[in-house]
């Protein structure tokens, strides 16, 4: 009796260690279901889908003064500084302390480029090669100068669609007049937008804070 309780014992043991064994592996494979059914949620996958599908300044292009293809995912990891601009406003002085800007901070990362646009009262109704040339001989500007485009509406060029949508100004999302400025960090998830009245030598402590 002794010697069949004992085998009896072992018996049990062995079941309960099967047992426990079972339970544990069950366990886990319930965890692990678990926790993939809560990674893999819908509300998870949109989160990360969106995030996946969100555009960057990278993501566009456009058109240069000479009608070139300006791709701007070349701009990865460089600190860009977008204007839109016009050759007879009253601001039109600012292209001399953009190129200010330009010419002390390009060789830190900084990118200007200037969008000519003719929305403004008319305020810049030459040619686009009439326009880099009064840009360049009269404000001595180097950085980049790009086909006049439109701002606002329903043409507005998807860059200005994309930087409006991404930031607010002084009275909403639209473009108010020629000179507003964006500032765009390295990465390009940062965009900080100035008025037309901001001068440029005023928006250096921010270019330094992202280069």
């Amino acid at each position: 009796m002794l010697r069949r309780g004992n085998i009896y014992k072992v018996k049990n043991c062995d079941n309960a260690d099967f047992n426990n064994r079972q339970n544990t592996t069950d366990s886990e494979e319930v965890t692990a279901n678990f926790h993939k059914k809560r990674f893999f949620s819908p509300i998870i996958i949109t989160f990360v889908t969106n995030i996946m599908n969100m555009s960057r300044i990278y993501d566009y292009k456009a058109i240069m003064s000479n009608g070139q293809v300006l791709d701007f995912s070349q701009f990865r990891g460089k600190v860009l500084l977008i204007v839109n601009t016009a050759s007879k406003c009253g601001f039109t002085p600012q292209f001399a302390g953009l190129e200010e800007l330009n010419q002390k901070y390009k060789d830190k990362g900084l990118v200007v480029i200037g969008f000519p646009c003719n929305q403004f009262a008319h305020q810049d109704p030459g040619t686009d090669s009439e326009i880099s040339s009064f840009c360049q001989l009269n404000y001595g500007v180097t950085f980049q100068m790009m086909k006049k485009i439109d701002v606002n509406g329903e043409n507005a060029h998807p860059i200005f669609k994309y930087l409006t949508s991404e930031t607010r100004g002084f009275l909403g999302k639209k473009i108010k007049w020629n000179f507003t400025k964006f500032l765009i960090s390295r990465d390009g998830t940062k965009i900080k937008r100035y008025p037309p009245t901001k001068a440029p030598h005023k928006i250096e402590k921010d270019i330094e804070e992202m280069i």
